[in-house]
């Protein structure tokens, strides 16, 4: 049965399509997660089939897959450099402004492309409920292969592919959708402290809030939207009171064991975000266009863009595990190594 299951989601792939496509049906999207991922997998108590998250840092240019285990919670399996993303920190809110988007997006099985032109692909599903509400605009922003990026999330195409595969069994196990948070950086006191200048500070400090959830719970949020902004694992108080994203939000509770913890959380961060400050009060503001992995700008500035565009859609990948980083690529070396192991953070 969970064969026949696993067919039929594949099938539905292979038919639904998102931007980005070409015409000819090939085999990218039924392939097979490394064996040494599925090891990894193993040793953590996790199965192909059980439910993934995914977490975004446009500041990092890293992307992050979490797995449940068996104990019920979501662990970090591995983590992905991000070759290239478009824009600026900050949420996407017209057509055309090159934005990668920030916020809270469900992906499901009719949002993932396997006929993509950037080798596999999933689209966020931006605008969320919330952004159409506040009237942004876009279409099509993806996480997809290759190393371009126009309001995407551009990865290896191997990296890519262990993405997509991992969703595709996940969804074959039974989940209806995953939660990607899409985050402008690690939500640090450091980084909170670096960017306290920034005009998107409230908005990040709301994208906090469902970070911080996470973080505490090992669960996905459950997210909704009212007053303009994001709410977390929210339920009303009064029967047939709704959550409305322009109107004020109804009376509502979270776990009061969450909400502790969170509070708790807050306000030490919120501490160390005051000592940070003290010690460097000016703080210049001033970005680049997009951003890239470290290790893609080392590969980019040593050798150049053709050995760029070969590692990163020939085959090679480059992966880290989910704590201490050792870097992946040595001068001379034919490619990129793949240093994925397992982490249990």
């Amino acid at each position: 049965m969970a064969r026949f299951r696993l067919l039929f989601v594949v099938a539905a792939f292979a038919l639904g399509l998102a931007g980005c496509t070409t015409a000819d049906l090939d085999t990218r999207s039924v392939q097979p997660l490394p064996a040494k991922l599925v090891a990894n997998m193993n040793d953590m108590g996790m199965k192909a089939s059980d439910p993934i998250f995914i977490r975004i840092y446009k500041q990092e240019s890293e992307l992050e897959v979490w797995k449940r285990n068996r104990s019920g919670q979501y662990a970090l399996l591995k983590t992905y450099p991000i070759c290239r993303w478009s824009g600026k920190l900050g949420p996407k809110k017209r057509e055309g402004d090159r934005q990668a988007p920030e916020g809270f997006y469900r992906v499901t099985p009719a949002l993932m492309n396997p006929q993509s032109q950037y080798y596999l692909s999933f689209n966020l599903g931006f605008p969320n409920q919330l952004e159409k509400a506040l009237g942004y605009e876009g279409a099509a922003l993806m996480v997809h292969g290759a190393c371009t990026s126009s309001g995407c999330f551009a990865l290896t195409d191997s990296g890519v592919a262990e993405i997509y595969a991992l969703a595709r069994d996940a969804f074959a196990g039974g989940q209806t959708d995953f939660q990607v948070q899409s985050l402008p950086f690690r939500m640090t006191a450091r980084n909170l402290a670096a960017h306290r200048e920034d005009p998107n500070m409230d908005f990040w400090l709301n994208l906090k809030e469902g970070a911080d959830q996470f973080d505490l719970t090992r669960q996905p949020p459950r997210v909704t939207a009212c007053g303009r902004k994001y709410v977390f694992g929210a339920t009303v108080r009064n029967q047939g009171a709704t959550f409305e994203p322009l109107a004020p939000c109804p009376a509502y509770d979270v776990d009061p064991s969450v909400a502790a913890k969170v509070a708790q959380k807050r306000a030490l961060d919120q501490a160390q975000v005051a000592e940070l400050v003290a010690l460097s009060p000016d703080i210049p503001m001033a970005y680049a266009d997009g951003g890239m992995n470290w290790r893609f700008r080392d590969v980019l500035k040593s050798s150049g863009p053709m050995r760029l565009s070969k590692l990163t859609s020939d085959g090679a990948q480059v992966s880290r595990p989910g704590a201490a980083l050792a870097d992946p690529y040595r001068p001379g070396l034919a490619g990129i190594a793949n240093t994925a192991t397992s982490s249990q953070q």
